[in-house]
């Protein structure tokens, strides 16, 4: 196995049907993500795994309430693993099938960026930006500079109405959403544990 740093995803230990799309939607997304079925894996497990792996952070798609659930970020160090802020809550989701017409055939993701926001006074999406620059290991660009560079596409958040914050993924250099759309709720800054 390579041994280049990889990023393990998975679920809460009963996901629904939409958590496994989302998560399958993401490593599609993200070339250094390896997608893993958690079955009863503990947070102990999970991190046996992802050394198998030779990874060093977690995703783990969680449900929440009724709603549409929550991603947690965490690194793996020698205590175990540690929260990484924000934990975002989800309002909605809007998978990859949705934009099917706009992803051609075939056509891979191998680089990704975040785009720089153009939006003025939006401290929280700026801050979102760069802590998933730097969890995901992706430069942060403007659209234009990824473009340049020879990126495959950009995720981008924006901040639509008052606390309400949409990251979308574009396919470079068509500029056209290619999914999955992620509508937040709310982060959670505070790093606290959760179970």
């Amino acid at each position: 196995m390579a041994e280049k740093q990889s990023i393990l995803l998975t679920t809460s230990r009963r996901p629904t049907k939409d958590m496994r799309t989302f998560c399958r939607d993401l490593s599609h997304t993200f070339p250094n993500i390896v997608r893993i079925n958690r079955g009863k894996l503990s947070l102990d497990g999970l991190a046996e795994k992802a050394l198998e792996y030779h990874a060093k952070k977690i995703i783990i798609v969680d449900r929440w309430k009724r709603g549409s659930g929550k991603i947690r970020f965490f690194h793996l160090n020698s205590d175990g693993l540690r929260v990484v802020p924000p934990i975002i809550y989800l309002r909605g989701l809007k998978f990859r099938r949705n934009f099917r017409e706009n992803m051609p055939k075939g056509r891979r993701i191998r680089s990704i960026a975040v785009a720089l926001s153009c939006e003025d006074n939006k401290v929280e999406t700026e801050k979102l930006e760069r802590t998933l620059s730097g969890f995901f290991e992706i430069p942060l660009f403007s659209i234009n500079e990824a473009v340049k560079r020879g990126y495959d596409a950009v995720m981008q958040i924006s901040q639509e109405i008052v606390n309400r914050i949409k990251i979308t993924f574009r396919l470079l250099p068509e500029q056209v959403e290619i999914g999955p759309r992620i509508i937040v709720s709310h982060l959670v800054w505070e790093s606290t544990h959760e179970g």
